[in-house]
């Protein structure tokens, strides 16, 4: 929840290879106050069956850039080796690797008071971001 003097963050995955959420995908959060501050990791969360994320870390106040870590090389691993019991081996698949972004890092900025949901459309070979509502 966002205040006057801090802002909030919410996520949540579309696995648009095949239009469902993305469940039990590692979100790590980080903020930083300022371009030139180092990042602090704030902990993490992981996507419940809707592929939302509702209990990540709260943002302390100063915080000025935050980053969104996705685990994506884990959560493609799981689904291919699940497939790969009725099917042979994706064909498109680089050195066996079952996905050619092992994670996704969203990094923004934010100021206080304002709320950020961004939402991540994740395939295997690609995906998408934005400032959601």
């Amino acid at each position: 929840m966002s205040t006057s003097t801090t802002a909030s963050v919410s996520t949540h995955i579309l696995d648009t290879s095949v239009g469902r959420p993305a469940e039990d995908v590692a979100v790590r959060l980080s903020a930083r106050s300022g371009s030139d501050a180092d990042w602090q990791p704030l902990g993490g969360s992981a996507t419940d069956a809707d592929g939302r994320c509702k209990d990540l870390p709260a943002l302390p106040e100063g915080t000025t850039h935050v980053r969104l870590d996705f685990d994506t090389e884990t959560y493609f691993a799981k689904k291919q080796a699940a497939a790969q019991q009725d099917a042979p081996a994706l064909r498109d698949s680089e050195n066996g690797r079952p996905v050619f972004f092992p994670e996704v890092t969203i990094a923004f900025a934010v100021v206080p008071g304002e709320h950020y949901h961004v939402p991540l459309l994740l395939n295997p070979f690609g995906y998408s971001v934005y400032r959601g509502s």
